[in-house]
């Protein structure tokens, strides 16, 4: 395996920075076990450094014509799709996803988001409203600095969401990835000061949960936005709340794919294998409860399974890799314990469920059949590749079971007949919807959650309303009445 070994630790102020005195952070390629890079967590100095600079590039960026922002956003964009083979080769070794799903989902995703921003930065403008002869004007103002908290199972892909729309609306941002998956932000900052960003607008800052939490009660601090787990995001929601600070909570899911009896059944089956295998499970949308009708379920079972033998696991750098390893050795036991459980409880597993022998954190496509709604595999969020399959008879049934889960992420279903599908999705209690389809979040388009699942929106225009905050300004063109 050859170095990925950054310069620093950090990105800070338009450099790499480095303080010994940070706690160490290894860097661990999830197909081998092997240490690849060691990094140093961030100390109380970093984090001033990162904030105060961000507070200075933001007045000045903020100062910029749109246009030139847009500019800005735009080359960077230019320059992740220049060097998506590099980034998606260190994506690979950072994340352990196999490299075919990294050369078009990652920093390809990020590069996506960055040019669909700099469009829209000139166009964020304000309205008049007439009030007959006075008048009132608004004006878009940025927040201000803006903190992002990445999860490991996308670094860039989340960093570029986060940053894009933020930096648009004229803020800087503070990035903090996942202390799993550090490496790939930090190439993000370097293409922004590449492509002409003032120093210090995009900061990276490595490090642990304390690194967070010091930095989302900062006072400087006027917005956070974090992509995680329920309980992440409940700790650093609450935390934010102290200081009123804007919030966007991209949190999990335990998302219900619905497949009806007259669904194509290829399709379907297309859609359930990436509603769970793809990133070998670790996305927090994933499909993992799939409710197939009864009179279809054995046809079902069969084809998916026959299809799900033939994937092939691996090196995530060889092309051929179809499946990678889990994150880490803590989350493959994890998905163990799960799987363990859903036998323990009467799930009957199908296909997988075991931890092949040999190096790496990797885990076989795993399929259950006879999954109930109390089961615990149907109940929590495994976050790893298994896949729980329920049966259902009818459409009131399944929408009401679909719908029992504190989480509310996203839903999908496959049907031909449109004006259910249409019905369907209507009752869904979910955030993001997919008919005849799935997991695919275009930037047009907005991504986020409902209950459990967060707040806020990311991607798209409604993003916007959530790194901007309106200021309205009354104009008298009269006198001034007064009682005396």
């Amino acid at each position: 395996m050859k170095s990925v070994q950054p310069k620093g630790s950090h990105f800070i102020d338009g450099a790499y920075v480095d303080d010994t005195a940070g706690r160490e952070i290894s860097c661990v390629y999830a197909a081998t076990g092997e240490t690849v890079a060691t990094l140093h967590a961030a100390t109380p100095a970093i984090v001033e450094a990162a904030i105060a600079s961000a507070e200075r590039a933001q007045k000045e960026w903020a100062a910029l014509a749109p246009v030139a922002r847009g500019r800005v956003l735009r080359r960077v964009a230019d320059l992740l799709v220049e060097r998506n083979a590099e980034l998606s080769e260190l994506e690979s070794i950072d994340t352990g996803k196999p490299i075919q799903e990294t050369l078009v989902a990652d920093a390809t995703s990020g590069a996506e988001a960055l040019e669909y921003y700099a469009g829209l930065a000139a166009t964020l403008t304000g309205e008049t409203v007439p009030l007959g002869g006075d008048f009132v004007y608004t004006i878009r103002e940025p927040l201000g600095v803006c903190l992002g908290i990445g999860a490991w199972n996308y670094p860039t892909q989340i960093a570029a969401w986060k940053a894009a729309p933020a930096l648009a609306c004229g803020n800087a941002m503070v990035f903090k990835p996942s202390e799993v998956t550090p490496l790939c932000a930090l190439k993000l900052a370097e293409l922004f000061i590449e492509a002409g960003a003032p120093a210090g607008l995009f900061n990276v800052v490595n490090g642990y949960g304390d690194a967070a939490a010091s930095m989302v009660t900062d006072p400087r601090i006027a917005k956070v936005s974090l992509t995680g787990s329920v309980p992440t995001g409940q700790k650093v929601y609450a935390a934010a709340a102290e200081g009123l600070r804007h919030v966007t909570m991209e949190l999990g899911g335990k998302s219900p794919l619905i497949i009806f009896e007259d669904a194509d059944l290829e399709n379907a089956i297309s859609a359930a294998i990436n509603a769970n295998f793809y990133s070998t499970g670790q996305i927090c949308s994933n499909g993992t409860r799939v409710f197939v009708h009864e009179n279809i379920v054995e046809d079902f079972i069969e084809r998916l399974v026959e299809r799900s033998r033939t994937a092939i696991l691996g090196d995530p750098l060889d092309p051929d890799t179809q499946i990678g390893p889990m994150i880490t050795d803590a989350q493959r036991k994890k998905v163990l314990d799960y799987i363990r459980i859903g036998q323990e409880e009467g799930a009957e597993l199908i296909l997988g469920g075991h931890a092949p022998e040999g190096p790496g954190f990797f885990i076989e496509p795993t399929i259950f059949r006879n999954v109930t709604d109390e089961m615990t595999i149907a109940r929590e969020e495994i976050f790893g590749p298994v896949l729980s399959i329920l049966t259902f008879k009818d459409e009131d049934e399944v929408v009401a079971r679909a719908n029992d889960t504190q989480f509310g992420l996203a839903a999908g279903l496959f049907t031909k007949d449109f004006t259910r599908a249409h019905r369907v999705v209507a009752q869904l209690q979910a955030g993001t919807c997919w008919i005849n389809e799935y997991n695919l979040t275009p930037v047009e388009a907005p991504f986020g959650g409902v209950k459990m699942s967060g707040v806020g929106r990311e991607n798209s225009k409604a993003a916007i309303e959530h790194y901007s905050q309106v200021k309205s300004v009354y104009v008298a063109m009269g006198d001034v009445e007064a009682a005396f």
